[in-house]
């Protein structure tokens, strides 16, 4: 009987049937992971979903709520305001409403350009404290105005009916679309 020709390259084991079993186990491992595919491609979608609408959301709806408040709602609230508690009341709400907003809105450019590489699949170490602070000062700020500032706006705006009917009316005139073309 003669010895089989060793190849160069190639590993021998006394065991040549344990090798073909680690392989298979290697195999199986791999294989194991790949059945977590679907479920972090889900995950990788809804990433990319989230980011996407929260970009939209800052865009199109905080930064524009923002600049509604403070071009038109705190001003009128100021101006109808009766002189003296009311209006001082009115004032400091103003002042910290409107300091909260850029808080929010710094906070907002600081992950801003994580969200952006998000929504386009990109790999990012987001800042979690800074989301978590943002959503927490977001909440805090909606729930100060609506229990406390917009009953004041309500009661101060209400007085006088063209007060109300002319913060609807500049609120509408800034969201209408400029006409086309020359008068």
């Amino acid at each position: 009987m003669t010895t089989p020709a060793v190849t160069p390259g190639l590993h021998h084991s006394s065991e040549p049937l344990a090798d073909f079993s680690q392989c298979h186990m290697g195999i199986l491992s791999k294989l194991e992971a790949l059945r977590e595919l679907p479920a972090l491609q889900a995950a990788a979608a809804q990433a990319r979903t989230v980011a996407t609408q929260t970009l939209a959301l800052f865009q199109d709806a905080v930064l524009e709520h923002h600049a509604d408040e403070e071009r038109e709602l705190f001003p009128a609230v100021l101006r109808s305001a009766t002189r003296g508690e009311e209006s001082d009341f009115a004032q400091a709400m103003v002042l910290r409403l409107t300091a909260e907003h850029r808080t929010i809105e710094a906070l907002w450019k600081k992950i801003e350009p994580d969200v952006k590489a998000v929504a386009k699949s990109r790999t990012v170490d987001l800042d979690l404290g800074a989301v978590e602070k943002l959503v927490r000062l977001y909440t805090a700020h909606a729930r100060f105005e609506e229990e406390h500032f917009l009953p004041l706006a309500q009661t101060v705006l209400s007085r006088n009916r063209n007060h109300m009917e002319a913060l609807d009316l500049s609120l509408h005139l800034r969201h209408t679309p400029a006409p086309l073309g020359h008068i």
